[in-house]
């Protein structure tokens, strides 16, 4: 059983991350031969407080540009 873990920054609404476990699902299925039930999907989505790049928070990052 193919088991994909997908880890983001959260905020996207919930229908992109349903959009996005149907699409997963579809292209591993596809892939590897086997069937949409034995595929996992888990989306972990990180506070942007605790998403780092460059030495900053994204949080840090958002906020500078506005």
């Amino acid at each position: 059983m193919p088991l994909i873990h997908v880890e983001m920054i959260e905020g996207r609404p919930e229908e992109k991350v349903s959009e996005l476990i149907r699409n997963i699902t579809e292209v591993v299925s596809s892939t590897l031969d086997a069937p949409k039930e034995a595929v996992r999907v888990i989306v972990s989505e990180v506070p942007s407080t605790h998403w780092g790049v460059a030495g900053q928070t994204m949080a840090e990052k958002r906020a500078a540009v506005k």
